[in-house]
């Protein structure tokens, strides 16, 4: 059973799996940072709030706070919209390297002719 574990620890895909989500943890702080310091004061400057966490509406002792709300769909959008671009990057790139089969050359057209004459002829 170790020896199982450690043959799935060690294929490429769960140590892939690792890094991205290493990779992934990072990019979302950037993303919040993002967030909160450039596209919200962008955002307050149009509604009049420099700060969208800090929008709060409270109902007698509930306190509902929808600007940190606005600024999770923010960090979401963001991070879809590098993800999708990423993938939409990847498969195109796998696709290029995919190597397509080589034109025939002058000779195997030849041969090709040759061969689909002598069929003709038997017929």
């Amino acid at each position: 059973m170790l020896k199982d574990f450690r043959t799935f620890i060690a294929r490429g895909n769960v140590v892939d799996l690792a890094v991205g989500v290493i990779i992934g943890a990072a990019f979302t702080s950037i993303v919040t940072s993002l967030t909160k310091n450039l596209i919200n004061p962008l955002i307050g400057l149009f509604i009049g709030k420099i700060d969208l966490s800090g929008l709060v509406f409270s109902v007698g002792d509930a306190h509902f706070r929808y600007g940190q709300f606005i600024d999770s769909i923010i960090n979401f959008l963001i991070i879809a919209f590098v993800v999708f671009l990423l993938v939409k990057m990847i498969n195109k790139l796998m696709h290029s390297t995919e190597k397509k089969p080589a034109a025939p050359s002058a000779s195997e057209a030849y041969l090709k002719e040759i061969r689909d004459l002598l069929e003709q002829q038997q017929k």
